[in-house]
């Protein structure tokens, strides 16, 4: 894999099977950091053309109030214009998909332009993309 961007918050990877591979660093974030790794993430995907994501946030600390809303507000907008459809596999720390509650799951606000999944493995994270590969294929 090719690193393509890394700072503070986290690696920007390049994944061979065509997707952004996005590794999250442990530790509290500066917001300004969080901003420039998820734009760049952005870029890397418009720069091939690729529709899927692998989130890693295993070592990360929760994501605070105003990065969720940063992170809703880019998707959104990249979905009003026109942006394609966004597969996102996110892998949480071990167990945590147990202890959250259904709606902070899956936020009944997501953005049309991304669709994600909560994975606790990433064998399951990576099979989960390569069956959206195979669906948009058909």
């Amino acid at each position: 894999m090719r690193l393509y961007f890394e700072n503070s918050v986290g690696r920007v990877l390049e994944h061979p099977d065509g997707y952004a591979l996005v590794r999250y660093a442990a530790g509290q974030r500066d917001f300004a950091f969080f901003r420039a790794f998820l734009t760049h993430t952005g870029h890397l995907l418009r720069r091939y053309g690729w529709h899927q994501l692998l989130a890693d946030q295993r070592a990360t600390a929760p994501f605070t109030d105003e990065e969720r809303t940063w992170v809703h507000e880019y998707w959104r907008a990249r979905s009003e214009r026109g942006g394609d459809e966004l597969h996102s596999a996110v892998i949480l720390p071990q167990g945590l998909l147990n202890r959250l509650s259904p709606t902070l799951l899956m936020n009944d606000s997501q953005p049309s332009a991304l669709t994600y999944r909560l994975f606790e493995a990433e064998a399951e994270a990576v099979a989960w993309l390569h069956q959206q590969r195979r669906l948009a294929s058909l």
